[in-house]
């Protein structure tokens, strides 16, 4: 999805008007960091597609905008939501970083389960954890009664899924991207399924039960 450049004058329809949380790039030509920042703010712009909007803004061309956000060093990511100026950060930002700036303000896709929400289903036994990271990793350790299937297996694999068992095949991987990615390949197919929020990284941060060993 391409990031729509904001200008002075398009700045109170596009922005102010969204319906969506938006998400503001200001950046100008000559910044080297503004340049890094750019493909993550691409990406993310299309994994939150109809949940965030997301826009670029040229501060040397668009001065009105510029000195309406104070602005004096750039990259400057401003988040607003009903036309008020709900989050901000100055300076570049990882991915992760750019993720928990706009999450707050984001609704939560139906897909995604957090370690606390899989616990609770795992003891409802209510999900089914499918770790889709290398065949060592899942040997050494995993989440409890989880199943390994490769990634390239998926398809394969989730074509056996029974819905009417009333267990959700939660996806996980090391971390959040490859098991998300999976999820959105799987869903578009009709497969039903969710995936794990910050993977098991995350999984083991928050300190819960772990599976070793064969």
């Amino acid at each position: 999805m391409t990031v729509a450049a904001v200008t002075d004058a398009s700045f109170e329809q596009e922005v102010l008007g969204s319906e969506l949380p938006v998400l503001i790039d200001l950046f100008a030509d000559w910044c080297q960091p503004c340049k890094q920042l750019s493909p993550l703010v691409e990406r993310l712009a299309t994994e939150l597609e109809g949940r965030l909007k997301v826009v670029k803004v040229d501060v040397d061309r668009n001065p009105v905008i510029s000195q309406s956000f104070r602005v004096q060093s750039i990259p400057f990511l401003v988040v607003m939501r009903d036309g008020e100026v709900v989050g901000q950060h100055l300076g570049l930002l990882d991915e992760a970083g750019l993720r928990r700036l706009v999450k707050p303000f984001v609704s939560a896709d139906s897909a995604e389960v957090s370690p606390a929400e899989l616990a609770v289903l795992l003891a409802e036994r209510r999900a089914v954890p499918v770790d889709i990271r290398e065949a060592a990793a899942f040997g050494r350790y995993r989440i409890p009664g989880a199943v390994h299937v490769a990634a390239g297996d998926l398809a394969a694999r989730a074509a056996t899924w029974r819905p009417a068992d009333g267990k959700v095949r939660v996806l996980y991987s090391r971390t959040t991207d490859e098991a998300r990615d999976a999820a959105q390949v799987l869903r578009g197919q009709g497969v039903d399924v969710a995936f794990l929020v910050g993977g098991f990284l995350h999984w083991e941060a928050d300190g819960l039960e772990v599976e070793r060993g064969g």
